[in-house]
């Protein structure tokens, strides 16, 4: 197969509170699913870090991937070309600075395209991918998420 496919979908229990993040990569035929919670996290924080999570598992660089996501947050940062405002602009009172870093790191090493799908709808994989984060975030093995502590500690703030 030519092409990578990923679905990809955060949540939070509160806003902050728990969260999570689950997400499917479809190979051909290999299907692979990650997830993983944190405690004191944002639902779009988790959103983005399902996005970094998956692509960090590649092994190879310069795949075409498309990453399907319910987050309009991310496909209109990226597609719309914000992101790569706010970089130029040292990420200046944007929220969730650290992970637009870490995404746009991964983000480089591939031809990326992002496409918006209705969340909580008839979507098979973004259910899917729901059920990982929403599984996660009540798990209780959760990680801090550090980057939303320190964040927050220095009055900046994550929605």
């Amino acid at each position: 197969m030519s092409q990578l496919i990923i679905h990809t979908d955060g949540a939070a229990r509160g806003n902050p509170g728990n969260g999570g993040y689950g997400a499917v990569l479809h190979w051909g035929q290999t299907v692979k699913e990650i997830s993983q919670g944190y405690r004191h996290t944002t639902n779009n924080r988790m959103e983005l870090m399902a996005v970094i999570a998956a692509l960090k598992l590649l092994t190879r660089n310069n795949l075409d991937i498309i990453i399907y996501t319910d987050s309009s947050y991310i496909v209109n940062a990226v597609e719309k070309g914000w992101v790569f405002g706010w970089q130029k602009k040292g990420f200046a009172g944007k929220k969730n600075a650290d992970l637009w870093r870490m995404f746009l790191q991964e983000y480089r090493k591939h031809k990326i395209k992002f496409v918006w799908v209705k969340g909580h709808a008839n979507n098979k994989w973004n259910n899917r991918c729901d059920e990982l984060a929403t599984m996660a975030a009540d798990n209780g093995n959760l990680l801090e998420d550090t980057g939303y502590t320190a964040d927050a500690s220095t009055g900046s703030g994550m929605l």
